[in-house]
């Protein structure tokens, strides 16, 4: 739109829409339209559970709306996690839920609060309500409990953290997250955003759904597109006190999970070998591939520590990322690189096939070796 459109007569957004730079995701080809492998939205190399696409052929009849209140498939979570159905909220993917935790708690005047370099919907969800983002420094790119404490005030209303976080992968145990809640007010919400929880080792579990079982202002929000493999479908879900669901009912929109997505979730939730193949892979193609990474910190690469599934890759020698990601798909691969998070001089690489992990390590050193 030309700014003489927009200074016209007619309907006006409000400045904070305006505000508003629009969710970017992650390219599947390149600038002149060639089909790359892609590498750059953390979909599951594995695919989808046989048993998912199995029902996908045995869901309800187009023509009729799905259940609104996904009865079946809550009530499967409830069995899986241990939880309450009634404590469970069904969105078009996590994001929907997101923005509807930011407009349910929070709006002009307020503050929302998240990490630097965290998840870029948390921006939109704060500004999409008329509030404040607000923005805590990052502790080597990952989540600093004490920096996000020292930004909450009076205006703050939620306080979003990814874990493990997208884009960096870092990771916040147990312990910390707890410090993080216990030092809240009890009138601020605490978002956890679970979408990769998946992919860590039972025994690494961070303790928020127990905290949203226990406590009225923790929700917690997971997805059905990564491990699970239904990306296409949109299908995430939250859970948290009684008054959080309420609320996020209260706004959600009608008919939010269809009929066709409700079905596959409720086989993948049944198909658990297909969840844990597909941990498996994620575990040791990710080791595998950090270790590739690592031999090239002579020349400036460095990985963070990830726990999701994707590494990103920082580039702090003579090859910029930006040269790596035009490389890379020349090479036939297509990555996420960031620039506008804040992330220049870092690719955010989704963990792939062996073959496809290292071929891209192989380019990575062809490149950084030529640019020496």
């Amino acid at each position: 739109m030309t700014d003489a459109a927009n200074s016209s007569a007619g309907p006006q957004p409000k400045p904070w829409i305006e505000a508003i730079h629009a969710y970017v995701p992650g390219k599947s080809a390149g600038a002149d339209g060639k089909k790359l492998i892609k590498l750059s939205a953390n979909e599951n190399p594995l695919g989808t559970s046989e048993k998912a696409l199995a029902a996908a052929s045995k869901a309800a009849i187009p023509s009729l709306y799905p259940d609104p209140g996904s009865n079946d498939l809550r009530t499967a979570l409830g069995a899986l996690h241990g939880i309450d159905p009634a404590r469970i909220a069904m969105g078009a993917g996590s994001d929907e839920l997101l923005n509807l935790a930011a407009q349910g708690y929070a709006g002009p005047g307020d503050e929302v609060i998240y990490v630097r370099y965290g998840f870029s919907v948390y921006d939109i969800a704060a500004r999409r309500c008329g509030a404040t983002p607000v923005v805590a420094p990052d502790a080597d790119y990952g989540t600093d409990v004490d920096a996000l404490l020292a930004l909450v005030g009076e205006r703050t209303r939620v306080v979003f953290v990814a874990n493990p976080n997208n884009p960096t992968g870092s990771y916040l145990p147990k312990g910390e997250i707890a410090r993080l809640h216990g030092a809240l007010p009890a009138d601020v919400l605490l978002v956890i955003d679970q979408a990769y929880a998946e992919y860590l080792a039972p025994e690494d579990e961070d303790g928020a759904m127990a905290m949203a079982a226990a406590h009225d202002n923790v929700l917690v929000t997971r997805t059905f597109s990564k491990i699970y493999g239904l990306a296409g479908e949109r299908i995430g879900w939250a859970t948290g006190a009684p008054g959080l669901i309420a609320t996020l009912n209260r706004i959600r929109l009608p008919f939010n999970a269809p009929s066709t997505g409700q079905a596959m979730a409720l086989a993948a939730l049944g198909d658990q070998a297909f969840v844990e193949r597909s941990r498996i892979h994620n575990r040791d193609e990710r080791a595998h591939f950090v270790e590739r990474i690592e031999a090239l910190g002579n020349h400036g690469l460095r990985p963070l520590p990830s726990q999701a599934n994707f590494v990103m890759v920082l580039f702090e020698g003579a090859l910029s990322a930006e040269v790596a990601y035009e490389g890379l798909m020349e090479a036939g691969y297509i990555v996420r690189w960031l620039p506008g998070q804040g992330l220049p001089q870092g690719l955010r690489i989704t963990i792939g096939a062996r073959e496809d992990m290292d071929a891209i390590a192989d380019a990575l050193a062809s490149m950084a070796e030529a640019s020496r």
